[in-house]
């Protein structure tokens, strides 16, 4: 038996046996991670074992239950696994470091360890410390179990032994398996004891929560493989320095990816935020040009955010594109409409935008906030605290209708909001909820018309 040294991508898992710049598989520059593998002579025809065949079946011969899920007491986090832990599943939480992963994970231990038995493996912290934690958050429960460890073949034992519905590992990037010649945390590493702890959940109907770390560019750490294998993908967002947090599911096979949990990280652990809008919408100032606000529809639910604009004259030679919250591409498109179609001069200013609270919107149907955010700050017209504009803008500078009108509109009244401009187009068979004036607009200048009257139309 010989070591010899391979690279792994770590986006996609291609192997070579030299370095390359640019993997050949993903095309991604700068993944080829260099590694070592033990080179075993290859068994002969009476080494060789058969494994047994699993049977093939035609799907209507497959039988299954109604689909069980496990209520985890934290409605947010109930919200976006869609319901609740489907037993079998393997979750995958990632997020910056400190940004609420493990509190949340020991929090859901205090409703299931009530009726259910826990495993939850560390290997990061020590027995006494998860218990001082537990303490502290009040998650002492006497179906939850606790073990320090990083061998990957003895959790698997402990698991076996212990019969647990619900296993946490925290976190995977710790585990390791002794027949791999390569460190902790590497791609062999972390995809095999991933493959391996796939296994015993769906062989054993375990429900299991996987922590990842996550790169400084905001992805899980080791390969990109890692999110293909699991059933869902979870994402803390927000800042360490901010006490609200946003876990959102990029990838969910129970449920949908577009719901959100909002959360506050307090002295007791994370507390849910029941209406997200009043939380983003806190402490906004109703007498400074810049503000605008929008509804974004987060799954089934809309959330209002309010959209910050600063337009300054610039002190270089090329203006400067910040963004924080929206996509910096999308912002620089919604400035060339505005400078082409509205005559605006941007070209010679500094442009600052961002989203209050720290949500990240992805939806086109905030074009029309952010441009409305921009034009109030560079003409200094303040919008009426009680607008809300919801939209997405095209390159001809006409307006394109929005989904699920009726919900958004229906929130905007239930917040205290009087006027609404939106679409045209979105009004078709769409009743206004009773003290809502609704304003219907087909191009963008009719926008910066209505601001430039501050915000009545003529």
């Amino acid at each position: 038996m010989k070591t010899k040294a391979i690279y792994i991508c770590s986006q996609c898992g291609y192997q070579t046996q030299k370095w390359m710049g640019k993997c050949p598989s993903c095309n991604q520059w700068g993944t080829l991670i260099e590694t070592t593998a033990e080179e075993k002579a290859a068994p002969g025809p009476s080494g060789a074992v058969k494994k047994a065949r699993r049977p093939v079946k035609r799907i209507d011969e497959i039988t299954y239950e109604n689909e069980e899920r496990i209520t985890t007491g934290i409605g947010e986090l109930d919200r976006v696994l869609g319901g609740g832990l489907v037993k079998g599943s393997m979750i995958l939480v990632g997020g910056d470091p400190g940004i609420g992963k493990s509190t949340l994970l020991l929090q859901i231990c205090e409703n299931i360890g009530k009726n259910k038995k826990i495993l939850y493996v560390s290997g990061e912290e020590s027995e006494k410390q998860i218990k001082l934690r537990a303490r502290r958050l009040g998650t002492v429960s006497a179906q939850l179990y606790i073990v320090s460890e990083n061998d990957t073949e003895k959790v698997i034992d402990m698991i076996a032994g212990l019969a647990p519905e619900v296993v946490i590992i925290d976190s995977i990037q710790t585990m390791h398996l002794d027949t791999l010649s390569s460190c902790a945390g590497s791609v062999p590493q972390v995809r095999e004891a991933t493959n391996a702890f796939m296994t015993i959940a769906k062989r054993d109907n375990i429900s299991m929560f996987i922590v990842g770390h996550v790169t400084k560019d905001g992805s899980i750490a080791g390969p990109r493989i890692l999110e293909h294998m699991v059933d869902c993908v979870l994402y803390f967002e927000g800042d360490r320095q901010n006490s609200f947090r946003i876990l959102r599911a990029v990838k969910n096979r129970f449920g949908s990816t577009n719901e959100i949990g909002v959360f506050s990280m307090t002295d007791r652990g994370l507390s849910e935020v029941e209406n997200p809008s009043m939380m983003l919408l806190e402490g906004r100032c109703e007498n400074i040009s810049g503000n605008a606000v929008v509804c974004t529809m987060e799954g089934s639910r809309g959330v209002l955010a309010e959209i910050q604009a600063l337009v300054t004259p610039t002190g270089f030679g090329n203006p400067r594109r910040m963004s924080d919250g929206i996509d910096l591409n999308r912002l620089i498109l919604m400035l060339a409409v505005l400078e082409k179609r509205c005559g605006l001069s941007l070209s010679s200013r500094d442009v600052y935008i961002n989203v209050a609270g720290g949500l990240k919107i992805y939806e086109t149907a905030v074009d029309l906030a952010v441009c409305a955010a921009v034009i109030s700050s560079l003409t200094e017209k303040v919008i009426p605290a009680d607008t809300v504009f919801m939209g997405e803008v095209g390159l001809g500078g006409e307006m394109r209708s929005v989904s699920q009108l009726e919900k958004r509109l229906s929130e905007v009244s239930k917040l205290g909001f009087k006027t609404a401009v939106v679409p045209k187009m979105s009004l078709r068979n769409v009743k206004a909820p009773q003290g809502l004036n609704v304003i219907g607009v087909s191009a963008l200048w009719e926008v910066s018309k209505l601001i430039s009257n501050n915000g009545n139309q003529e």
